[in-house]
């Protein structure tokens, strides 16, 4: 994929920055309702072109502008086109929601808006320049996967679909400063590059589970992104067909990170060659003295552990839908959840040196939180006024 491309998809995005233009077309309501009695903070609130399509065509999704009907105050939007056929057919915002609490939203039509660099708080690309590295972060996390060059690298070859991730205690976009001036290991403010994923599954990655051993692709072959924020980013990564245990599968990864958010969403889409569906793992990598806890009913499974001396203490989590039944396993120096297709759950970590986490009991909390945020999604109804 070329390097430049996301640029045509930044070009995507909305900036609802200031009060409607008198000539705006206004559109319908939007009414939010938060069912959970905890609060939800910049929860991501998607919209379908099909819902829309009484008041507003597929293209003029850019245009759109989402005012909040208490106190006027108008938010950041992003229109997405999720399939990528050039069509949008998605508009995202974000927004806050106490306990129970619903809120109202106004769509208008009106001029698009270009969103400016300092908006962006979402992000990702191909780096081609760092031996095919897939690298991308939103306000609070950063990660990167591993393409074909690494694997033939002279200096340090390595061959895995791990997710591997960067510390980050700063709310701005670093990726392309940290590859930029190449000192992304050392500390210098910002976070850095801590954990070392190597060819395990790292904090994340996701592989074949039959005969009770784990299946892992080699490195991506393509990547294509879909959306490139500023508030949802949505991307591809093709793997060539491997051996899972006699039969060959290959694999597109498709992951979406929202800002705000420490996990991202995985979903595979997995061709086998003859036979029945066979089972999915995602795991993560566990060290000597990580802390591991599973909690099937919420499904969610987690780790934390000491990075080196002075680098404070990560945990990484995945959750599931308690629904696809998930197990524990343990291969190949990481700790599992195996479940049956579809292969669809959330990754991420948390750092206590982010400033989020003081340590894994906020880290539980977290992924308590996130699962049952998942279990009751918001309630979004679209109505003419």
């Amino acid at each position: 994929m070329r390097q430049g491309l996301w640029l045509v998809f930044l070009l995507g995005g909305l900036l609802a920055g200031g009060p409607a233009a008198a000539g705006d077309t206004p559109g319908p309501l939007v009414l939010v309702r938060n069912h959970l009695d905890l609060a939800r903070g910049s929860e991501s609130i998607q919209l379908q072109a099909s819902a829309l399509k009484p008041w507003f065509k597929a293209d003029e999704l850019p245009r759109l502008r989402v005012t909040e009907t208490a106190g006027g105050r108008e938010l950041l939007a992003q229109a997405v086109d999720s399939d990528g056929d050039g069509a949008f057919d998605q508009l995202v915002f974000q927004a806050a929601l106490g306990p129970r609490e619903q809120k109202s939203f106004l769509l208008t039509l009106g001029e698009r808006q270009v969103p400016g660099k300092e908006d962006f708080r979402a992000y990702g690309r191909f780096v081609r320049e760092r031996f095919d590295d897939f690298a991308w972060e939103n306000d609070r996390v950063a990660f990167r996967m591993y393409g074909r060059a690494l694997e033939t690298w002279e200096k340090e070859p390595l061959t895995s679909s791990a997710v591997d991730v960067w510390c980050k205690r700063t709310r701005r976009l670093v990726v392309n400063d940290w590859y930029l001036v190449d000192d992304y290991h050392r500390d210098t403010g910002e976070g850095a590059d801590l954990y070392s994923a190597g060819s395990s599954r790292g904090c994340g990655g996701s592989g074949i589970w039959s005969g009770g051993r784990l299946f892992g692709s080699r490195n991506f072959r393509d990547s294509r992104v879909l959306a490139n924020g500023p508030i949802r980013l949505v991307f591809e990564l093709v793997y060539e067909p491997w051996d899972a245990g006699g039969r060959k599968v290959s694999e597109v990864k498709r992951v979406t990170l929202d800002a705000g958010e420490n996990l991202n969403r995985f979903e595979s889409r997995y061709l086998m060659e003859g036979g029945p569906e066979l089972d999915w793992a995602a795991g993560i990598k566990k060290q000597p003295r990580s802390n591991v806890r599973f909690e099937r009913e919420q499904g969610w499974l987690r780790t934390w552990e000491p990075l080196k001396e002075g680098a404070g203490s990560l945990g990484c989590g995945i959750v599931v839908a308690p629904a696809q039944v998930p197990e524990t396993a343990e291969a190949d120096g990481n700790v599992l959840v195996v479940a049956r297709a579809p292969a669809d759950y959330h990754a991420g970590f948390g750092w206590d040196r982010s400033g989020d986490f003081a340590g894994v009991a906020d880290w539980d909390r977290y992924l308590e939180t996130f699962a049952r945020r998942l279990r009751s999604p918001l309630e979004v109804e679209v109505k003419a006024r």
